[in-house]
């Protein structure tokens, strides 16, 4: 997990939380908002575990956001692992900061978006294209969304995880 931050065509500053699973390369969710925060990150996760399950493990750096109370007490009632980069280390972080900066090449230096709805529709657009139709050699030559499909992972939800709701 991580941010991006950006600015709109008349000059407003927007930030995305990206979350990206490193193991299918999987771009699950770009949230999009001109204040994102603690809060954010949680409700981002919920919708996640909802669709997904929850994650057996979260890999992001220090800011606030991160290293907060509220997401604490997510990951300790979901029973997810969470590890920090090390501060100044985004090599700790390698595979979300590169998916970061594939995102700013092809999307975020590529419009000129003219509100936050635009900002919000052009990427999610980009991410499901990302998943869909972008092939990588770690994963054969798939795509992520491929690759998901091939090992059974759509929408997995375990008995506990639907239990605890």
């Amino acid at each position: 997990m991580d941010f991006v931050a950006d600015q709109l065509a008349g000059g407003q500053r927007f930030r995305a939380l990206t979350i990206v699973d490193v193991f299918t390369r999987e771009a699950l969710a770009i949230d999009v908002g001109q204040r994102l925060g603690a809060p954010d990150v949680v409700r981002v996760l919920k919708e996640l575990r909802m669709r997904r399950g929850a994650p057996r493990a979260l890999l992001c750096d220090n800011g606030s956001e991160f290293a907060s109370q509220v997401l604490d007490l997510w990951v300790y009632h979901h029973k997810v692992e969470i590890a920090f980069s090390r501060s100044g280390k985004p090599t700790d972080n390698a595979f979300v900061e590169s998916f970061n900066g594939t995102l700013r090449d092809e999307c975020l230096n590529a419009h000129w978006f003219t509100s936050l709805t635009d900002a919000k529709e052009q990427i999610e657009q980009w991410r499901v294209e990302y998943n869909e139709s972008r092939p990588h050699r770690a994963l054969g030559e798939m795509s992520p969304a491929e690759y998901v499909r091939q090992l059974g992972l759509q929408a997995q939800l375990t008995d506990q995880q639907n239990a605890e709701d």
